[in-house]
């Protein structure tokens, strides 16, 4: 024992010295154990280790590889026993016992080593085995005189690698150390190699471990839709022993509603980012204020994405009841109403009489019984109806209210009432129903969620209504209803982008503001009708839009297709329904009845719980009727599969065929068939006279049906089997050529030529994995039969083969080949493809491909292309997502050839450049299966598959800047040059503190029409400056100054048939400011002044201006008693107009609530050109009243009795310092 403490000692002694500070010394094995070395080279050597729980020694490590013994702890063994001069040999048991690995299980084979080292070469570790881990610490050693290789898999150590070298003089022995080397998923060979041949190896299996990610509420799953409460979520990842694992791993968050709070680890990846410690994480839930079930998703990426889902529920806050109004009583001559609607004053059917007008305005809340009501009332005006008089469906912040960034509280807005008329009434429940949704009855705005299940897709209606609707739970029965009274013109316009994001002009002026939904859906290019991806964007954040003029801008380009060389090209639409004012008034009914399949297995089934349900829908469209019904169903195969079934009748009115009638039909069904196939079946058939506005985008006159199956022959070996048919039948869209068409567009597209095609599919393919290879071999039939042309007859078979080489850890070659065998597809020609992929960093790849056509429509045609594939974060403050391609033809034509970007670089702290790009090479036009492709800047109705491409190239650039919270600004430059013309966007902003007091912002746009032969309509321009003022020391004097320039701001595609030279430009100023030198005083002045100038044919000039002075000084005689006088003037001198206004009135509080006010009116008009002049004027009586509660003390608020509070002892004397 005493020679065992002797070596303990000088182990903690050797252990205080960082010889090697890149080591780590941690072991397993229990303490004071002896390790005894059998080798007749080696002396004995009895080593105590202690059970270190931390290392000595630690280098930084992204995860936990296996553990080498510190070789300085080698060395103060060693040099012990120096004076037995003999050589060391370590065997592999000894190693081991210095080595500690993951918590894993390690099928290890020892093996013995016999060899002098002189002669030798050794790898130390890893050992032979098989391990979880995916890093590992390389040992090699060898003796100095030796040259030594070492490889993994062929391949030389990375040189970026850490590595450390310990030179043994005494033991003439070397030891290279390379630290957190990756290993390959499966079998990895390690070979050291000396000059001479002589060479060692180890084989390393590494096994992948079958992860779990589960998420679930910690406490119960139903919290209150109140903006306020939260819920913890607990979430674990295990491996497949149901073991937690002891990795740290990023998890995706995401939920159907409310928002996550607390720190994210990745604000710029899509989401909520929290990090699974030890395989171990929660998250916090904070509820929205719409009572309803939210999906939550937990998500891991990493070699394949795993993801769970649970479900919580916000209930209706039962919330104390609250009350807030007023009601005004005013008594006076009539038209001398100062304060009321400008469109009133002065009137001259009211001057002379007198007027009694009874204006009331109240908001109530709160709970009665189980049910919580709201409600809101206003007698003068629309509840939505802003300050600049819209009445936009739902409402929405006012301009007025965001001109200046003067406070930057960071407070939100949440209209709870919204109604375009004056009452907006609910009363709503969460029934005690397990997943069911509220039952509610309510008066005011609305959408159409229930009627757009996701068993919809031909039945489906997604628009924004006002009017009444309902919805009730009878059990797992559920009846929805509706009715709109007002609804005006409803219009759907598909729009082609043109790689801009503006200005897209809509077929309809005089937009409904509000009744809008904008979509971008993805359709497969050569296969018009097949849509695979649809995406709902938000006014605000996603674009902005002129109801007046019809236009839409987007916050970014919107590219108009996505080029995927080895796989589909889509094309993108613009998709927007909306209503107009063009349509006389209309009425809308509609109901549906579901009945739902609620269990406890469903409940947290990431497809939801089965239904059946049905549903109808009826619009009087005056001469125009529309009707549509049907039923659908919707049932979940676990977790992985689905059955979807559909049938839809619609019967309409058509200028061109009368009423017609049409039906469609929709089953699908995906599941998993065993663990080793997955199959797929589906049947589509829409008649050529069906139609719905209101849903995706299908083509009339088409059936689609099919089957497909994958599956697994083996560990390497794969295969997949299909077969698809395609009928195309009725009447195609017709071509519009002349410019009238633009200016009368119809709900439904005009009727062309009758097509009658069909396109029989069949595919076999087999893929099978050679080593880190995949190769792949397809067989494609394509049978075509046009029975009206000959122009897409034929029978073509094709040999799809594919490649996939990986060159090294980051370069991979690509090859595939299309090739016919005997005839040749019209749309689908021979086409060999090369390409390099390149691994940037992980999820960020960059490839370069080059295609070669032979023969159809793309003859002696090539593309090549250079595309960066990224969805990655490079650090803290750059994050790149999107697509990024250069194309190249070899003479410039190609169905196919398009690419996008948008690029992130991080130039400075807060200063981020972004790039875009796009490429199309010649004009996709002409005949295709379901009718033909012509120019057009919007299509009508269900008419998209006439929608073609210009060729054309679009570059964008930005800058933001957002790194100093009191300055902030970006910039953006889009260009687009093509066959159809040249369009130019320009976008600047910024805004900041200039001083403490005073702060500043401006902001440039410029765009002209993005439509397909709109180019000609001149730019629109908008310049806005904005000073504003305010002292946070000193807040007496509070002033505002805005300057704005528009040109053309009134421009729209009729002004193409007036020809060239029209314009318009004006320039706008305005200053307010208010003073209260006290609590007595307060003095406001505001003045405005516009000009304008308008040009025709350039031949006609007028100028006009417009002036505004406002003056108003408020006095408090005291607390109860009140002054006030207020004067306006209004001006147009070149028009001879003048109006004038005064009031002058004094109030009496008779209580808080309640004041008298009376005082005296006038004002006058004088309009040399119209009615002359006119004046009224007189005394008024204005009482006003506050309310606080309605009937029975609904909505008072009960005063909080004193709360207990802990004695606080005071201190009498200050402690000495």
């Amino acid at each position: 024992m005493t020679q065992i403490s002797a070596r303990r000692t000088v182990l903690t002694v050797c252990s205080a010295f960082p010889i090697l500070p890149v080591a780590s010394a941690v072991a397993q094995t229990p303490p004071q154990t002896q390790q005894k070395v059998e080798s007749p080279n080696l002396p004995e050597l009895i080593a105590p280790v202690e059970d270190d729980i931390e290392a000595v020694f630690s280098p930084p490590r992204p995860s936990q590889p296996d553990k080498l013994v510190a070789l300085d702890q080698i060395e103060s063994f060693t040099s012990i026993e120096t004076a037995e001069n003999e050589q060391v040999k370590i065997s592999s048991n000894q190693i081991d016992s210095f080595t500690s690995g993951e918590k894993t299980e390690n099928k290890q084979t020892p093996e013995k080593a016999e060899a002098p080292i002189s002669s030798e070469i050794r790898i130390i570790t890893p050992v032979a085995g098989v391990t979880t881990a995916k890093t590992t610490n390389l040992g090699v050693q060898y003796h100095p005189n030796n040259q030594v290789t070492v490889t993994l898999n062929g391949k030389p150590i990375d040189a970026a690698i850490s590595q450390y070298l310990h030179k043994d003089e005494a033991q003439q022995l070397n030891t290279l150390i390379w630290y957190n080397v990756p290993l390959n998923k499966g079998e990895n060979t390690i070979i050291a190699q000396d000059a001479d041949g002589k060479s060692t190896s180890v084989k390393v299996t590494v096994e992948e471990v079958q992860k779990k990610i589960a998420i679930a509420p910690i406490q119960e799953p139903r919290i209150p839709a109140d903006g306020r409460s939260t819920i913890t979520l607990e979430g674990k990842i295990t491996d497949e022993k149901g073991e937690i694992i002891t990795e740290d791993i990023p998890v995706t968050l995401t939920a159907s509603a409310g928002q996550f709070v607390g720190a994210d680890q990745d604000k710029d990846a899509p989401g909520f980012q929290v990090l699974a410690r030890k395989g171990e994480f929660t998250a916090t839930l904070q509820a929205g204020l719409i009572a309803q079930n939210v999906k939550i998703r937990a998500a891991i990426n990493q070699d394949a994405e795993l993801e769970a889902y649970t479900n919580v529920e916000f209930i209706t806050n039962l919330r104390p009841s609250l009350t807030t109004g007023s009601i005004n009583v005013r008594i006076g001559a009539g038209g001398t109403d100062y304060r009321g609607s400008f469109r009133d004053y002065l009137n001259p059917n009211k001057i002379g009489r007198t007027d009694v007008d009874i204006d009331a305005a109240v908001f109530a809340t709160g709970k009665v019984g189980d049910w919580l009501f709201t409600g809101a009332f206003n007698s003068k005006r629309p509840l939505n109806q802003d300050c600049n008089g819209d009445n936009r469906l739902f409402g929405g912040i006012q301009s007025c209210e965001k001109d200046y960034p003067v406070y930057g509280d960071s407070s939100s807005f949440t209209n709870t009432a919204p109604s375009t008329d004056s009452v907006y009434a609910r009363i709503e429940r969460t029934p005690d129903i397990p997943g069911a949704e509220s039952d509610y009855f309510m008066w005011g705005d609305y959408n159409t969620e229930e009627f757009a299940r996701s068993s919809q897709l031909y039945t489906a209606t997604t628009r924004q209504l006002h009017g009444f609707k309902g919805n009730y739970n009878f059990g797992n029965l559920q009846l929805t209803a509706l009715y709109a009274n007002n609804i005006q013109g409803f219009q759907r316009d598909t729009i082609t982008p043109n790689g801009t994001s503006g200005y897209y002009f809509l077929s309809r002026r005089l937009v409904i503001p509000g009744s809008e939904n904008v979509f971008i859906e993805g359709e497969e290019i050569n296969r018009p009708g097949t849509v695979l991806e649809r995406k709902a964007l938000s006014r605000g954040s996603d674009y902005e839009i002129d109801y007046d003029r019809g236009t839409l801008l987007f916050r970014r380009p919107i590219v108009a297709t996505e080029l995927n060389p080895f796989g589909k090209t889509l094309v993108r639409r613009i998709v927007v329904t909306y209503q107009n004012d063009a349509g006389e008034d209309s009425k809308l009914y509609a109901g549906r009845l579901q009945y739902n399949l609620r269990n406890s297995d469903t409940v947290n089934s990431p497809n939801g719980h089965p239904f059946i349900g049905a549903s109808y829908l009826k619009e009087d469209q005056g001469q125009q009727d529309f009707e549509l019904y049907g039923f659908d169903f919707f049932a979940p195969l676990g977790n992985s599969g689905q059955i979807i079934g559909e049938y839809a009748h619609s019967r309409h009115n058509t200028l061109a065929f009368g009423n017609v009638n049409g039906s469609a039909y929709r089953l699908e069904a995906i599941g998993n068939l065993g663990k080793n196939f997955q199959g797929q079946a589906y049947y589509r058939s829409v008649s050529e006279n069906f139609a719905n506005n209101a849903t995706w985008s299908f083509t009339p006159g088409q059936t689609r049906y099919g089957a497909s199956l994958i599956g697994k022959l083996g560990q390497t070996t794969s295969f997949n089997l299909g077969y698809d048919r395609e009928d195309n039948f009725g009447i195609a869209p017709a071509e519009r050529t002349q410019l009238v068409d633009l200016f009368n567009p119809q709900p439904q597209p005009a009727p062309g030529s009758k097509i009658d095609n069909s396109l029989t599919t069949l595919r076999a393919g087999i893929q099978q994995k050679i080593g880190q290879s995949d190769l792949s071999l397809e067989y494609v039939n394509r049978s075509r039969e046009d029975r009206i042309t000959n122009k897409f007859n034929g029978n073509a078979s094709q040999l799809v083969s594919r490649l996939d080489v990986p060159l090294s850890e980051s370069l991979t070659f690509r090859a595939q080949n299309e090739l016919n065998l005997g005839n040749s597809d019209q749309l689908y020609p021979n086409r060999t493809t090369f390409g390099l992929d390149w691994a940037l960093y992980p999820g960020v790849s960059m490839r370069l491909a080059h295609q070669f056509f032979e023969g159809g429509l793309l003859q002696g045609n090539s593309i090549t292309s250079l595309d960066t594939i990224v969805e990655h974060k490079f650090s803290q403050d750059t994050t790149v997502r999107g697509r990024y391609s250069i194309l190249g033809g070899a003479d410039g034509m190609t169905d196919q050839g398009s690419i996008a970007l948008n690029h992130g670089i991080h130039l400075a702290p807060g200063l981020k450049l972004s790039l875009g790009y796009e490429h199309i090479f010649k004009d996709i036009f002409g005949d295709t299966a379901t009718g033909i492709k012509f120019a057009q800047p919007y299509s009508v109705g269900q008419s998209a598959s006439s929608l073609g491409l210009f060729a054309g190239d679009v570059y964008s650039i930005g800058l933001d800047y957002t790194d100093n919270p009191n300055f902030q600004a970006n910039t953006r430059l889009e260009h687009r040059s093509g066959n159809e013309g040249n369009h130019t966007v320009i976008s600047a902003a910024a805004s900041g503190r200039l001083s403490p007091a005073l702060t500043a912002a401006v902001r440039y746009q410029q765009a002209g029409g993005a439509n397909q032969l709109l180019q000609g309509l001149g730019d629109t321009a908008n310049l806005r400056v904005g000073l504003a003022y305010r002292d946070p020391n000193d807040d007496k004097f509070n002033a505002l100054l805005g300057y704005e320039y528009r040109q053309n701001p009134a421009t729209t595609p009729d002004t193409l048939l007036a020809g060239s030279g029209n314009g318009s430009i004006d320039h706008i100023f305005s200053a307010e400011a208010i003073y209260a030198p006290n609590w007595q005083w307060e003095l406001y002045g505001k003045y405005a002044f516009r000009s304008s100038s308008t040009s025709l044919s350039e031949d006609f000039t007028n100028h006009s201006s417009v002036h505004l002075a406002q003056l108003r000084t408020t006095y408090q005689l005291g607390y109860r008693t009140d002054l006030a006088v207020e004067g306006r003037w209004l001006g147009q001198p070149e028009q001879g107009f003048n109006e004038f206004g005064l009031a002058v009135e004094g109030g009496y509080h008779l209580t808080p609530d309640l004041r008298i006010g009376v005082g005296y009116a006038f004002g006058s008009a004088d309009d040399r050109d119209f009615s002359g002049y006119r004046s009224a004027g007189g005394p008024y009586l204005n009482i006003s009243f506050k309310l606080n509660e309605l009937f029975g003390g609904f909505g008072r608020q009960k005063v909080v009795p004193p709360q207990q509070q802990e004695s606080v002892v005071q201190p009498v004397a200050l402690e000495p310092k």
